[in-house]
């Protein structure tokens, strides 16, 4: 695949420019670019052409679109018919026919097939019609029996896993349309939309990179290389089926569907054969060799037996006079060696494996779990360990900010009423730079509804949790129509490893202030002042931070997801773009409830009881990841929870010891 993907690359590098003529109904509807050129344009990677058109900008009035607007409502359905729908060719789903051949493909079931024959053959001649019919048949009988279930069973599953994929492809994205940010399906993409990318999305079309921070693409699944491609206005081609692995940005959509690089290699790549599983494996193995030894003894059989005879005719000297009895006294011993084979090979290990499957199938089934093919009952059977996320995962991923602890005082937040009290005991200085470091640095947006005319957030659970908090402040959005006031100079977007998002913004009045956001023990350290309970920034000397905290165990410890803004004004003599990361001013811990999913303790409590350990790994803070455990009934008395680095600090020896009361793995990355 990736060499393939290479070759593609090359073809069109180092081919020659191609004159493209516009159709009719392209002209006719003010488009000034052909589909196939744009197309070539991003797959070739060709910054000189790009750069003669008169890059991006020139791009989108081609398009007729708008880098900031988007494209009309109105113009989707030509821009559908002429640079086509965002879909691929799927391979086609394979018939009943097609499974009854797989399942016949076993090697015992093959063995038996060989013997059935040659059974009713040698019993027809031996015994005639239909009574030397009777073994050959009931083996066919077991291998017809053996092929239905496992065929009919398997289609069942295909059929399931087809509606299963349609409901996992349902990808949504953010995209600008009429100047509006708004959610579509992947495949209602056009070319010409403007798409929002941040850290963890899929590419969702090929394009051109408009304006971002910090974006880096993960191209391995096209290209085979590890390192991530950063993108900027220097190098701005995003190819389908990337993954962002860091940053934000926009994008404008020029190629969608089968014209990208992704929907070229699906064109022409099929995908491979499937291993075999563990059981099957050996289930072959043993009718290997049980055929090998059946044939074996039935060849000395038959050798013996046909030895003896000659010598006994040679012995009477009627060795030179053969008659129609010897010939069949000879294919008696002939049937009695193929006897041998039959009865050597088990032919009712195949149905009973295969029944057994079939009711393990079943039992997940009513369990809502879906499985594709019989023989992953059989690995399922042997997990011994289920290492689960937290977030998402154990809890619903629907998030909200139930606590806040600002200027050295903690309030429950319940609704407006609770907000409102928020607002009456703390100063206004205080709630303002508060609302400008939620709505300043944050990857959310709040979008209007025409029809409804209701506020929608769109943004990760997290971020539109705490821009619904901020919403909650200041019920009116003046705090969030400030943000257009407000120009971003720099981003540093959140991911697994800084765990912070950090902003530089222009002021209106000149000044240069930075605000950053993030896992609450890592922002800490990053401050050396606080607002008190007045108001007033002061030092924080470390008994301070000792309190800050130990109010952020305490919230960690109620199973809240703890998240600190703080903000730091930046001075002339501060390296211009570049954000600090030292010496922020603590606004105020907040703490996120993410409320445990139903069912996941029973879930839990039953793996437990089947021998299976069940490990929490997650990149939480460890008193949160704690609390949760124990209300999902994971963390139990003996068990252990470990933060990462302090786990990669033990000895080999000493991890031996550890790793099985491991219970709950904080902190962790991947090496």
């Amino acid at each position: 695949l990736h060499m393939f993907s290479k070759l593609i690359w090359f073809s069109y590098a180092a081919g020659n420019r191609v004159e493209y003529k516009l159709s009719s109904e392209a002209r006719d509807s003010g488009f000034g670019i052909h589909p196939d050129e744009i197309a070539s344009i991003v797959r070739g990677h060709d910054n000189k052409t790009l750069n003669d058109i008169g890059g991006v900008e020139s791009i989108a009035r081609k398009l007729l679109v708008s880098v900031d607007g988007g494209v009309n409502e109105e113009s989707i359905n030509s821009r559908q018919q002429i640079y086509g729908f965002n879909r691929y060719t799927e391979k086609p789903s394979r018939s009943f026919l097609m499974f009854v051949w797989d399942a016949l493909q076993d090697l015992t079931l093959i063995i038996l097939m060989v013997c059935a024959v040659v059974s009713i053959g040698i019993g027809i001649a031996t015994e005639g019609w239909p009574k030397g019919t009777y073994d050959g048949v009931g083996i066919i009988l077991s291998i017809f029996l053996v092929v239905i279930v496992t065929a009919v069973s398997d289609y069942k599953q295909s059929l399931q896993f087809r509606d299963l994929d349609k409901e996992k492809k349902k990808i949504f994205v953010q995209v600008n349309r009429d100047g509006k940010r708004q959610k579509i399906s992947i495949y209602d993409i056009v070319v010409g939309d403007v798409v929002h990318l941040s850290t963890g999305d899929q590419v969702p079309a090929d394009g051109i990179f408009i304006s971002g921070y910090s974006l880096l693409i993960d191209e391995s699944s096209l290209s085979g290389e590890s390192e991530p491609v950063n993108i900027n206005e220097e190098k701005p081609f995003l190819l389908s089926g990337t993954k962002v692995q860091d940053g934000q940005g926009k994008m404008l959509v020029t190629t969608v569907g089968m014209r990208t690089e992704w929907g070229k290699l699906m064109e022409t790549l099929n995908q491979g054969g499937e291993d075999e599983t563990p059981l099957q494996v050996k289930l072959n193995g043993v009718a290997t060799i049980i055929g090998q030894i059946g044939l074996t003894f039935a060849i000395l059989t038959f050798v013996v037996l046909t030895v003896r005879f000659v010598v006994e005719k040679a012995l009477h000297g009627e060795f030179a006079s053969w008659s129609s009895d010897d010939a069949k006294k000879l294919l008696d011993f002939f049937a009695i060696a193929v006897t041998i084979i039959v009865v050597a090979v088990p032919e009712g290990l195949p149905l009973a494996v295969t029944l057994s499957l079939a009711f393990a199938m079943k039992k997940l089934m009513n369990d809502k779990a879906l499985v594709r093919h019989l023989s992953a009952c059989e690995t399922m059977g042997s997990a011994s360990c289920i290492c689960t996320d937290k977030t998402g995962t154990l809890t619903t991923n629907k998030m909200v900010v139930t606590k806040a602890w600002i200027c050295e005082k903690a309030m429950q937040i319940k609704g407006t009423e609770s907000a409102n009290e928020l607002k009456t005991c703390t100063s206004e200085g205080v709630i303002n730079i508060l609302l400008q470091a939620i709505f300043q640095n944050t990857s959310a947006e709040v979008v209007k509804d025409d029809k409804n005319g209701k506020d929608t957030i769109l943004g990760t659970p997290t971020e539109s949790a705490l821009l619904e908090f901020g919403c909650l402040l200041s019920a009116d959005f003046d705090a969030y129509a400030q943000r257009r006031e407000y120009k971003i100079l720099q981003v540093e977007p959140f991911n697994s490893v800084r765990k912070k998002m950090s902003v530089l913004v222009g002021l209106p009045d000149g000044g240069v202030r930075a605000f950053c956001k993030g896992a609450s023990e890592i922002i800490l350290k990053m401050c050396d002042k606080i607002m008190d309970c007045n108001g007033e920034v002061v030092d924080l000397p470390e008994d301070r931070a000792n309190n800050v905290s130990a109010v952020i165990n305490a919230f960690a410890s109620e199973a809240l997801r703890t998240i600190c803004l703080a903000f730091k004004e930046i001075n002339e003599t501060h390296e211009p773009n570049s954000i600090p990361d030292s010496g922020y001013t603590f606004i105020a811990l907040v703490g996120i409830k993410d409320p445990v999913r139903p069912g996941v303790k029973e879930a839990i409590q039953t793996c437990i009881a089947a021998g299976i350990t069940i490990r929490m790994v997650t990149g939480d803070n460890i008193n949160t990841a704690k609390a949760i455990a124990k209300e999902c009934g994971l963390l139990t008395e003996g068990g252990l929870a470990i933060e990462g680095p302090d786990f990669r600090d033990l000895s080999p020896e000493q991890m031996k010891d550890v790793i099985p009361r491991i219970q709950v793995l904080v902190s962790s990355q991947i090496l």
